[in-house]
Order: structure tokens, then C-alpha cells, then sequence
């Protein structure tokens, strides 16, 4: 037996084996994804070459690649690798990150000191090659020093501290600028204001491409403007039909509000890839703006089968429940979302608009605060945030906000809506006007093609109404109420907004019919019920009782149906259109609140990054505050 051993021996320093072959073979099952293939044998590899680093390298690759992560990271600390070789300290410090071992891995990334806060990878404690030529690999000083970098941003992003996170994601990518992982981190999460995107892009080195690396950074980074053509033609035709591209583009027609043209294109562009995950926040964002239930529907199902661990399918199944008016399991499937991808800025704001439909602000500014936290470069998180504290009386903080959002989005006609909104409240009406005036000119550019703008800017246009009333421009004042009666036929508080005006205007006769329209569609409007006694009140002092009535006896009658209707001894009069002078509503007018018992309520939709779901509760006066204001407007 003894015999046989020695000869087997023997036999076996006599192989002469080629070692690169059975690397190459681990490379090959790598390709072929059959990683315990390629685990088995780099294990091998690594005892017949005495435990060579590349070898070493390539073993612990393949535990990577198995999940193995602990065992993977434990096999390059134990051979002193993580401190001698930037590839090895990498991959050690990715297979902590994957197995939550943050300080740990925030310790080898910093060369053994977690609280090195610096950005520059730490120098090893032997020289490496440049290019780190490992067997089977050939990776760039540039390529590995951002990738550190990227890694490094993750563990603090992970850790919650956003700003490091931020600041190393800029040098990784200063480092490389074709790293795309550190760009996406910053534009994915919105981390950088519109000045900072702008700076980054700046400050990017300058190479041989520059032209095109520039072209499609700032095409993925401007959300609110077209990017300037700066390819040669052909390079730009070329590009014109890549999907990201044609995302960027679907986003800055959502910021626009042309919500019909880019739901268009980004259902053309889930035709060619069904789960493309930059698109489908925008899609989602737009089906609940324009309401789409059922196609809402079958896509959040088709999503939570394929992929239950994505946040955006349990974002798309609560934007539908939202959809539908259910706001409990609206945030149930969103605080889903949000556990499953807590910087997922779009599933907060939404989260945060199931609490608004219910008039639940504090809740609904707790999770726009935390949108804002998340999206620093999306203007949606301030305009919501300013309308919850519009909603609460707190004008002068909902200034601020909107003046934040329109530093952002300078030509959101929501955000200069609300602006205009703010500046009635404080009496300002001559600015009020131009802002009312300046958003409404940008609707109709979004609707230019279509000459009728969406039902949801009724309020822009009432409130243009109210506007010009207080300004005493009555005309002008009853054509934009009747352009929003257009938009919402039959609306009872647009019908008591016209009825209004036409009273002002000394129309009594028009004003009765379209009170009595007002309380045709709504019986309880105690503001069409007291103008409605007020008009009939004046047709009668204009027609004798009877025939041969003096006046005092008139006067004794109208003053008894005044007391009956709530007014006051003192004789009202309207402002008829022989020039009559009425008390200006800037003069002592009593500024009555801008937000009555009822709001009426428009929609809400949801941002993409989201994208960021454009706002949908513009806030309009109404009758209760007309009510507030009429004695100041028509007392002589």
C-alpha cells in the first residue's frame, strides 16, 4: 500500500500543469453565471498558486457573485489584502456594504479609520501597479479611485448622512466622469438644487468626448428647460431614439405639465422595454393625473407579480388606491414602498397626499417635509409644503415656500398660481393680476394644440375673476368666470361667482336667473340664497309696489327686508352702471379669508423622481368669502 502512494506521488510532480487554463475556465463559468462552478474551481487555483493576490482576488470575486459576503470579505482580511491592494479593499468593503456591515465597511474604505471623512482613497501601505494588471483584469488608477469614492458615498448614504454622501459621489465622479453610478445616485435621489446640478456639470473634466458626456448629463439633469443642441446632427439623430434620452425628454414635458404628450411617450417607451425602471415612475405619475384607474390598475398588478421587492410596484398599487379615494390602504401599500426604498422621494410626497385629501396637515406636511429632505432639486415637496400652510392660515410661511419652489421651477404655472393666491390674501391685487395673469398665459401655451386647457385650472381662472372684481374691472371680471363655467358647467359656486358681477354691474335681472341656477345645483348655497334676497331686494326699490307709491314708504319696505335677510339699517345699494361710486375693496375692505368652509377641491398628482408627480389642489375663493367681502365692495 505504501508502494502505491509513493508511486502516485511520483507521478504527480511529474504533471506539468498550465495553471492559466483552469483561470481562464473560472473566467468562463463566470460568464456563464454558473458561479459554484467557478467557486469550486478558483479555489483550487488559489492552492496551486500558493495563494497568489489575483487568485485570492478572483475566489473571493465568486463568493461575491454567491452572496457569500462574510466569507468573501473574511478571505481578504485574513490574507492582509483589504491594506495592500485597492481591488482587494474594494471587494471587501462591497461585501460588507451588501451585508450591512456599515461601519466596517466604512473602516476599510477609510483605511482602518471610520471617522476619515476625507474623499481621497487612502494610500496602501505597498506600492500597487497603475492599471492594477491582475490576471483576468485590467482596471484604470482613475476607474478604481472612483469606484472607491462611489462605495464610500453609499456606506454614508446608508449611515443617513446625506451631505458626505453627496460630496463623494461629486469627486467619484470628478475622478471618472463616465462613472454613471455616482451621476444617478445624485440625479436619482435629487440630491443637488438647480445651481448645484449646474456648477456639478461646470466642473466636470474636460476630455476628448466632452461634447457628448456634457450632452447627456445635462439632458438627464434639466427637468424644467430644453437642453441646447451642442452635438453635430448626426450624432444627435442617433441619439434621439435611445430610451433614456427619450425619458429625460417624457420628465421635462411631466415638469411642464404636458401630461397627455408625455404619458404618449413614455407608452411608447415601456412598448419596447415593459419595466424600464427610469420611465415607470413618470408613467405611473401620469395615469394618476389624468385619471386613468383601470390602465393604474392592471399595471400595479402586473408589477407586484413580476417584481414584489421594487418599490415602485407597491408605489403604483397605493397611487391607485389613492386614485380611487382610499386613503388607508392608499398609505398602507405606500409606507411599503417607502420601507422597501426609503429615499424614494415620489412614494413620500404621495404618501403625504393621502393624508391632504382628508384635510390631515400636520401628517401631510410631516411627509412633504420629508420629501423635501430626500429631493432637494425637485420643486414639488416646497409648493405642497406652502399649500398645507396656505390650507392652515399661515400666508406669510406659504409665501416662502412658494418663492423656494419658483427659485426651482421658475415657470411652474402651479407655483405662480399659488403665488398669485398669497398675494390676494395680503391685498396686493395688482400683483395678484399679473401673477394670475402670468400663469394663465402658460396653460395655454401647454394647450396651445388643443385651444381648451384641462378642467383642472377652473380655479386659475375664477380666481382671475375675483381678481379683476376687486379692481373694480367687472367685465373682464365676468369673461374669466364665464371661461371657467366652461371648463365646469354648471358649477354652483362659478354660477354664484357670475351672478356676483352681475349684480355689481346693476344686470338684476340676469344676476336672479343665474342665482336661481346656482341654487338649482346646490339648495344649501347660503351665499346665492342672500344675493338672491339682496337682487330681489333691488328690483323692488326700482319697481313701485303699486302704482302711486312715494318713496318713503318704499324705503320703509326695503329696509324691513333687509333686517329679515340678515343686512344691516343701513340701505345697500349695488354699483349700477350710471357710475355710482362704491367703496374700494383696497380701502378698508375686510379682507375676509381667502379659504371658506368649502373648498372645492381639484386633484392631486403624484411627482415622478417623480419624478415627481405637478400639484393638483390650486386653491380658489369662494362664496363665503365673497360674502366677507360684499359690504366693503357695494356699501355706499
Amino acid at each position: 500500500m505504501a508502494g502505491e502512494n509513493f508511486v502516485f506521488e511520483e507521478e504527480t510532480k511529474n504533471i506539468d500543469i498550465n495553471i492559466d487554463e483552469y483561470r481562464k475556465l473560472v473566467r468562463t463559468y463566470i460568464d456563464l453565471h454558473l458561479y459554484n462552478s467557478a467557486l469550486f474551481w478558483a479555489d483550487k487555483v488559489v492552492s496551486l498558486s500558493g495563494g497568489e493576490p489575483s487568485d485570492i482576488y478572483w475566489l473571493a470575486h465568486c463568493m461575491f457573485l454567491m452572496k457569500q459576503y462574510h466569507r468573501a470579505s473574511l478571505l481578504i482580511k485574513n490574507k492582509g489584502l483589504d491594506k495592500t491592494n485597492k481591488l482587494c479593499q474594494y471587494l471587501a468593503a462591497r461585501c460588507l456594504l451588501e451585508a450591512k456591515e456599515l461601519s466596517e465597511a466604512l473602516a476599510i474604505v477609510s483605511g482602518g479609520d471610520p471617522n476619515n471623512t476625507s474623499f481621497s482613497a487612502p494610500i496602501m501601505s505597498s506600492p500597487v501597479d497603475e492599471s492594477f494588471n491582475m490576471e483576468g483584469t485590467s482596471i484604470l488608477s482613475c476607474n478604481l479611485q472612483s469606484a472607491l469614492l462611489y462605495l464610500k458615498g453609499q456606506i454614508y448614504e446608508a449611515l443617513d448622512n446625506r451631505g458626505l454622501a453627496c460630496d463623494c459621489y461629486k469627486q467619484a465622479l470628478h475622478e471618472d466622469v463616465h462613472c454613471y453610478n455616482a451621476f444617478e445616485a445624485l440625479v436619482k435621489h435629487q440630491m443637488l438644487s438647480a445651481s448645484e446640478e449646474k456648477e456639478l456639470l461646470e466642473s466636470l473634466p474636460r476630455g476628448e468626448d466632452d461634447k457628448l458626456v456634457s450632452y447627456i448629463y445635462e439632458s438627464l439633469l434639466n427637468k424644467y428647460q430644453d437642453v441646447p443642441l451642442a452635438l453635430p446632427a448626426s450624432l444627435h439623430q442617433s441619439l434621439e431614439d435611445n430610451l433614456d434620452m427619450t425619458v429625460a425628454k417624457a420628465e421635462r414635458l411631466f415638469y411642464a405639465c404636458s401630461y397627455r404628450e408625455c404619458f404618449r411617450i413614455t407608452e411608447e417607451v415601456l412598448k419596447k422595454d415593459p419595466y424600464h425602471t427610469s420611465c415607470l415612475p413618470i408613467h405611473i405619475s401620469c395615469l394618476v393625473e389624468l385619471k386613468m384607474t383601470n390602465k393604474l390598475f392592471y399595471l400595479a398588478h402586473d408589477l407586484v407579480d413580476l417584481q414584489p421587492e421594487s418599490a415602485v410596484s407597491w408605489f403604483a398599487v397605493g397611487c391607485y388606491y389613492y386614485l380611487i379615494g382610499k386613503s388607508d390602504p392608499a398609505r398602507r401599500y405606500l409606507g411599503k414602498a417607502t420601507s422597501l426604498d426609503r429615499l424614494f422621494g415620489p412614494a413620500w410626497l404621495a404618501y403625504g397626499h393621502s393624508f391632504a385629501s382628508e384635510n390631515e396637515h400636520d401628517q401631510a406636511m410631516a411627509a412633504y417635509f420629508k420629501a423635501s429632505q430626500l429631493m432637494k432639486g425637485c420643486h414639488l415637496p416646497l409648493l405642497y409644503i406652502g399649500l398645507e400652510c396656505g390650507l392652515t392660515n399661515n400666508i406669510d410661511l406659504a409665501e416662502k415656500f412658494f418663492s423656494q419652489a419658483q427659485n426651482i421651477a421658475p415657470d411652474d404655472p402651479f407655483v405662480i398660481h399659488e403665488r398669485g393666491v398669497v398675494a390676494f390674501q395680503n391685498r396686493r391685487y395688482n400683483e395678484a393680476e399679473k401673477l394670475f395673469e402670468s400663469a394663465l398665459a402658460k396653460v395655454r401655451v401647454i394647450y396651445e394644440s388643443k385651444k381648451v386647457i384641462a378642467e383642472k385650472w377652473e380655479p386659475l381662472l375664477n380666481n382671475l375673476g375675483h381678481t379683476y372684481r376687486k379692481l373694480h374691472k367687472y367685465e373682464e371680471a365676468l369673461d374669466f368666470h364665464k371661461q371657467a363655467l366652461m371648463l365646469s358647467p354648471l358649477n354652483p359656486s362659478t354660477l354664484s361667482c357670475i351672478g356676483f358681477v352681475q349684480a355689481l354691474l346693476g344686470w338684476n335681472v340676469e344676476a336672479v336667473e343665474t342665482f336661481h341656477k346656482a341654487l338649482g345645483q346646490r339648495r344649501d348655497n347660503s351665499f346665492s340664497t342672500t344675493m338672491l334676497n339682496y337682487v330681489m331686494e333691488q328690483l323692488m326699490e326700482e319697481t313701485p309696489p303699486f302704482a302711486g307709491a312715494d318713496s318713503s314708504s318704499q324705503e320703509q319696505l326695503v329696509g324691513d327686508l333687509l333686517n329679515t335677510v340678515g343686512g344691516t339699517s343701513k340701505s345697500f345699494k349695488l354699483k349700477t352702471l350710471d357710475g355710482q361710486s362704491s367703496s374700494g375693496a383696497g380701502a378698508g375692505g375686510s379682507g375676509g379669508a381667502w379659504m371658506g368652509e368649502e373648498t372645492p377641491e381639484a386633484s392631486r398628482s403624484v411627482p415622478a423622481t417623480f419624478v415627481s408627480p405637478s400639484p393638483g389642489q390650486s386653491r380658489s375663493i369662494d362664496e363665503v368669502e365673497m360674502q366677507d367681502s360684499f359690504q366693503d365692495e357695494n356699501t355706499s
